[in-house]
This record gives structure tokens, sequence and C-alpha cells, in this order.
């Protein structure tokens, strides 16, 4: 329904014989209407643009969650490394999602597989996409090279980080993200012409877009280099390398449950869209609604790994329940919007037994995660994908993704009565990411394995790649503790020195 026209030949004819000149009157009129209206319009873009860049702040402000994290996860020796290469996750995927991964991700118009403009952000802002868009995106995609940061600590060449961090950024992630998130993209559920089994992917902010690639990178980064020294015991028992500040893990897990908040609410893009016009209720509501499904579902994901990790293990751990926390909030990611309340508590309740068997399974096959990302971001990851495919709402899925051409409905959750062509998108999507991932990232790191680019050295490995890599430790230690027999002193000034 096209919104009401001010015509200057229309009002005047409301004027009457004695109105000395009609017609100027209307069209002062309507240009005063005229101006109204595009001053709302005008507002109503930069509410949406403020909104999406406060969301990108807040999905950017998650980087600083990941390096506490890792810092926090790993031994004090390799401190200075780890947060050296989430700072350069964020620089080096800069550059490289600015000159190639934006475009292949989302220039448009384009094919199904990959995007074709917008190189170098030319002809960028468009009718469809500003510069808050980039923006936005790029925060998700440094964020899947943080996951596989985590999976490779404290034995990765600085070089290979480099390589690996411009590669998943500038070209694997991005052609995934256009798969499942471009208008364009094979299984996207914008590409209404052609929508995979009449469904399309609902894979609203990136359980497997995002969380899954990044894991499935870090799993095949930690199997080609194999454990940490001593991480297992001659016979293949786990020997737990304990990360040497629980306090730093804490810190990155809240931090990145702050900015959590931007990467689901914030993945409506806009907010003000109203579904029913003078309604309460509208696209703020769902907004509300996303970041309540996220927050049950980490809540409940950490309340069962603390207890289900007491019964493992008889220990209330604090770095297994936030793990467990953040496993939530990847499952959720993907149905955030088209889920009831209640049904983010079930997510999170199964993204915890998800976690534990993956950990479980990974101490037996004597896999190394140091911080459990493979298992977090690719397990839960899986998990959230097939969990939106069984519970997405029917009112939900049409009022966040639209009627279908005809005001045809959507197909949604099975468990909810949708039946079952959502979950065989959601397989396919599982599987090709699985694939997608497994041709490109795998290589790439058994070439680096093979041109020896990729492990450090056994000795820098065992000394810490802090002083052999960095020139020194994070830390500054000064105590009067023997070392290997020797008693180190104390050096005070001489009663000669000039003090200030």
């Amino acid at each position: 329904m096209t919104s009401p026209g001010c015509s200057a030949d229309q009002l005047a004819l409301f004027f009457g014989p004695n109105t000395t000149n009609a017609a100027a009157a209307a069209q002062f009129i309507c240009a005063q209407f005229d101006d109204v209206t595009n001053k709302f319009s005008d507002t109503g873009f930069a509410i949406n643009t403020t909104y999406l860049l406060f969301s990108a702040y807040l999905v950017f402000s998650m980087q600083l969650g990941f390096a506490m994290l890792c810092a926090g996860s790993v031994r004090a020796k390799n401190t200075m490394n780890i947060m050296l290469t989430n700072v350069l996750d964020a620089a080096a995927g800069g550059i490289f999602y600015y000159l190639f991964g934006f475009a292949f991700a989302f220039g448009a118009p384009s094919n199904g597989f990959i995007g074709r403009h917008f190189f170098g952000l030319k002809d960028v802002p468009t009718s469809d996409f500003d510069y808050s868009n980039f923006l936005y995106q790029w925060a998700f995609a440094i964020a899947a090279a943080g996951i596989t940061s985590g999976s490779i600590a404290e034995r990765t060449q600085f070089v290979a980080y480099l390589i690996y961090s411009s590669f998943l950024t500038g070209f694997v992630y991005p052609i995934v993200s256009h798969w499942f998130w471009s208008g364009d993209g094979w299984a996207s559920p914008s590409n209404t012409g052609n929508l995979l089994f009449g469904s399309g992917v609902i894979d609203f902010a990136g359980s497997g877009v995002v969380h899954m690639v990044g894991g499935i990178a870090g799993l095949y980064g930690a199997l080609i280099e194999g454990p940490r020294i001593g991480r297992f015991d001659h016979s293949g028992r786990a020997v737990t390398l304990r990360g040497h500040s629980a306090s730093l893990v804490v810190l990155g897990t809240f931090l990145l449950w702050f900015g959590w908040y931007g990467f689901n609410p914030g993945s409506f893009n806009k907010i003000l869209i109203s579904y029913g016009s003078g309604s309460y209720y509208g696209q703020w509501s769902a907004v509300g609604r996303t970041a309540v499904t996220t927050t049950l579902a980490g809540c409940t994901a950490a309340l069962t790994t603390l207890f289900g990790k007491r019964i493992l293990s008889g220990h209330w751990n604090v770095t297994d329940v936030c793990n467990g926390l953040l496993g939530g909030f990847a499952a959720i990611t993907a149905g955030c919007s088209v889920v009831e309340p209640w049904a983010a508590v079930v997510c999170g309740f199964v993204a915890a037994l998800v976690l534990i068997g993956c950990n479980v399974l990974a101490e037996k096959v004597r896999f190394d995660d140091p911080l459990e990302a493979a298992q977090l971001h690719g397990g839960c990851g899986a998990w959230g994908v097939i969990f939106t495919a069984l519970f997405a709402s029917e009112k939900y899925v049409n009022e966040v993704y639209g009627l279908l051409p005809g005001n045809v409905g959507r197909h949604y959750g099975l468990f909810m009565g949708g039946g079952g062509r959502l979950l065989a998108a959601h397989v396919i999507q599982i599987l090709v990411i699985v694939g997608w991932v497994s041709a490109t990232m795998g290589p790439l790191f058994f070439i680096l394995h093979k041109l020896k680019l990729l492990r450090i050295s056994e000795d820098d490995e065992m000394a810490g790649m802090d002083l052999t890599r960095h020139g020194g430790f994070a830390y500054a230690y000064d105590d009067d503790t023997p070392k290997q027999g020797i008693q180190m002193r104390r050096v005070e000034p001489s009663p000669n020195s000039n003090q200030i």
C-alpha cells in the first residue's frame, strides 16, 4: 500500500473561490508536508545506522574478551604471544576484509557462490550497504579468526598466525557468509527466487557461519600441529596444563557476554521496522526477545556445566563454567531471533552436554585445544544449527524473514509443526561448512606444516614464546625465591646514588 501524497491541484480545490492564489497556497502546504516526510525518512536512516554502528562496537569489544580469555587460558610464559595474535587478527583481518572479504561476502549482484563487487569498498555506500554494514561484518570476520587462534595457542609460529588469519578473513569466511547471508546466496533465506528446499537456512547471527567456521579451522590447525609438549603422558593419559589466570578467564567471559548483545540482537541490522503501524510491537520487540533468548541459553549452559563437571570431576571449576556459558551463546546464535525463551533454555542445556561430550572425546583421541575452541564453537555451533531447525517458531520466522511472494508462510521448526524442510536445509549447511573449511584451511595448515612454518621448536616451546620470540615475559617477576639452587638477591640502590 502506497502512502498518500500531497498534490497542489487536489488541495487547491478546497480553498474555494475567495482565495487569492489557491494554487500557490497549496504548493506551499505540500512543500511543508514533503519536508516533514523527508525528515522522518532521514531520522529513520539515522536511527538504524546508529543502532548498527553501536552493535558493531559491541561485537568489536568481543576482541578484548577473546584476548583476556586466551591470555588467562595459556601459561604465563606464552601470554604476550597470544595477546599479540589477537591484536593482529583484528588488524590483518581489517585490511584483508576491506580489500577482498566484504566483496566476496556481499558484493551484489553476484552468483550464488561468491560476491563480485565492492572490492576495496568501491561503489559503497549504496541503497543497500553503507559503511556501517562493512564495519559490522568486519567485526564478525575477525571473531571467526579469533576462535581459531585459541585452538593453536602456545605452539604456533607467528608467521603462521598472519597467514591463516588473512586467508580466513579475506576468503574462507566471506564465502560462507555469502552463501547464507547475502541476498544472492544459494542457501540464503533472502534469496526468495531460489530457496534451498523452499526454505533457505536460518542462521541468524552465525552458529554455523561464524562459530563452526572458526571452530573447524581450529580443529585442523590443532590436529596437524599435534598436542603441546606434556599435554599427554607416555601412556596417553591427559595431563592438565592449566592456564595461569582464572581472573582473566572470567574477565574475558564477561566481556564476551557483553559483546554478544551486539552479536545477536545487532544482526537485525535495523531496529525501526514496524510489524503493525502504531503498535507497541515491532522489530524493537524482536531485538529485545533476541537479547533474552541469548541470555537464557548462556545461563542455562553455565549451570548445566557447573553441575555436570562437578559430577564428573568432583570440583566446582570456574573455567569450565565459563566455557559452558560461551557454548550456550554459540549455540543460540543461529536461532536467537526465531525461538521462544523457553526453547533457549533447552538450547543451553543441550549445548553444555555437547561441550562436555566433545571434551571427553578430545581427551580420548589425544586432541589438544588449550581453549576448547574447536569443541565449543564447532560442536556447540553445529548443535545450534540443528536446534534452530527443530524449535523455530512460525510467527517469529515470518516476522523476522518476511512472508514469501504471494503472502505464503515460511517453513519453520520440526518440533513446532513446521515439517522437515528447514531441518534438511540445516543439515546441508553443516555438511557444506565442514567440507568447505576442510578443503581450504586443512590444506593451508598442512602446507605450513610441511614448510616448517607452523610449529615452533621444542626448545622454544619449553622456554615459552614470550622469551624466545617476543623479547621477554609479559609479567615482571621480582622475588627472593631460590631458583635452581642459586639465591637471587634483590638489588638495592647504593647510599651514594641520587634519588628523586
